[in-house]
């Protein structure tokens, strides 16, 4: 018994300094080569974020790409409108934790609504820009459940609106 706990012993330290190591979402973001923007006034009589209990709930954010897509922007150009937009979120994510985007246990339920052509049906490629960003920025805890929706229009004719829900560690 002695010799196995002595064998597993360096694993347990190894995997200790492995945690220790780990990125933090601020890191990531800065490996990414990404540059959080500030956080604008709602362009309404709304809030962009309420927090109840230990869930932030985010109003819809949009990127500063204008176009239905499927017809004035490609797929490609509507993920990375998705993408831009999720940018934006993780600086709402940001204010919304005190400047710590550790605090973030895990992102619960999205909502991506596309900007598109009628006959377009491919929202979910388009939305897997934000996706795909928060995976990278959180790993497991950016997966998350995900509507994605064609809508005929949206504000100021932006490309992409998505809502965000995340659980804060307690």
């Amino acid at each position: 018994m002695k010799n196995l706990v002595l064998a597993f012993l360096p694993l347990f330290f190894f995997g200790l300094i492995s945690m220790s190591q780990a990125q933090t979402p601020d890191q990531r973001i800065k490996e990414l080569g990404l540059t959080l923007p500030e956080v604008g006034q709602p362009m309404g009589t709304y809030v962009k974020w309420r927090q109840v209990g230990n869930v932030i709930y985010l109003a819809g954010n949009g990127p500063d790409v204008y176009g239905k897509v499927g017809e004035d922007l490609s797929l490609e150009e509507g993920y990375q409108a998705a993408r831009e937009t999720g940018v934006e979120i993780l600086a709402v994510l940001k204010a919304a934790t005190g400047g710590d985007l550790s605090r973030i246990k895990q992102f619960v339920k999205v909502l991506g609504m596309v900007n598109s052509a009628p006959d377009f049906t491919d929202h979910p490629k388009v939305i897997n820009g934000f996706s795909d960003l928060m995976v990278e920025v959180f790993g497991e805890a950016g997966k998350h459940a995900r509507s994605a929706v064609g809508v005929a229009a949206l504000p100021s004719n932006i490309a992409v609106e998505i809502e965000v829900i995340v659980e804060l560690k307690d």
